[in-house]
C-alpha cells in the first residue's frame, strides 16, 4: 500500500479516524507522518488520557442531558464531567457517588467488573473449579431467563456434580 500523501513510498503508518460516525482511513509513509505531526518519536501516553477518551467516546452527540454530569462528590467536590476530562477521581468518596457509571466503564476497560487476578499453577486447582462453578451459575441464570430449560437442567446437574467433587463426596 502506498502513502496517501506522497504516493511514492510504502505506507507504514495507518490511522483510522471516526468522526460523527464516519470512518476515515489514512495511510502514510514515515516521512509524511512526521511532516503532518502524526508520528512523533517522543509520544507520551497517559492512562488518564485513555480513560478520558473512553468516557467521552460513549457520547453520541456533544450536547447530552445527563443529570449525573453535574453530580458532585460531597467529600472533594469533583463533578462527573471533570472526572471524564481527567480520568481521575478526587477521593475514595467519588466511587460511591459515581458508582452507577463505573461498572460499564470497568467492563469496557478490563473486560469484567470483578478483579480475578492470576491463579498459581500449584495451588490454583480449587480456585479454578470455584470460578468454573460461578461461571456455570451465571450461564444457568441466563438459560432460565431465556427459557432454555433443558440447558438449565444440564447446567444445574453439572454444578451439583462439581460441588460434590469439590467437597470430596464423589471419587
Amino acid at each position: 500500500m502506498q502513502c496517501d500523501e506522497c504516493g511514492k513510498k510504502p505506507a507504514t503508518v495507518h490511522i483510522t479516524k471516526v468522526e460523527n460516525g464516519k470512518k476515515t482511513d489514512i495511510h502514510l509513509c514515515d516521512q509524511c507522518a512526521m511532516q503532518k505531526n502524526v508520528l512523533s518519536l517522543s509520544t507520551n501516553f497517559s492512562i488518564n488520557d485513555l480513560l478520558a477518551g473512553i468516557l467521552s467516546s460513549g457520547a453520541a452527540s456533544p450536547i447530552k442531558l445527563d443529570p449525573i454530569q453535574d453530580t458532585k462528590c460531597a467529600v472533594c467536590g469533583l463533578t462527573y464531567s471533570r472526572f471524564k476530562e481527567t480520568g481521575r477521581f478526587g477521593c475514595s468518596g467519588c466511587y460511591m457517588v459515581f458508582g452507577e457509571r463505573l461498572n460499564p466503564l470497568f467492563k469496557r476497560v478490563h473486560g469484567n467488573t470483578a478483579h480475578t487476578g492470576k491463579i498459581p499453577n500449584k495451588a490454583g486447582g480449587r480456585i479454578k473449579v470455584m470460578r468454573e462453578i460461578e461461571k456455570m451459575k451465571q450461564e444457568l441464570e441466563q438459560a432460565i431467563k431465556n427459557e432454555e430449560y433443558e440447558k438449565a437442567a444440564s447446567l444445574r446437574d453439572r454444578i451439583r456434580e462439581m460441588c460434590k467433587a469439590e467437597k470430596g463426596d464423589v471419587k
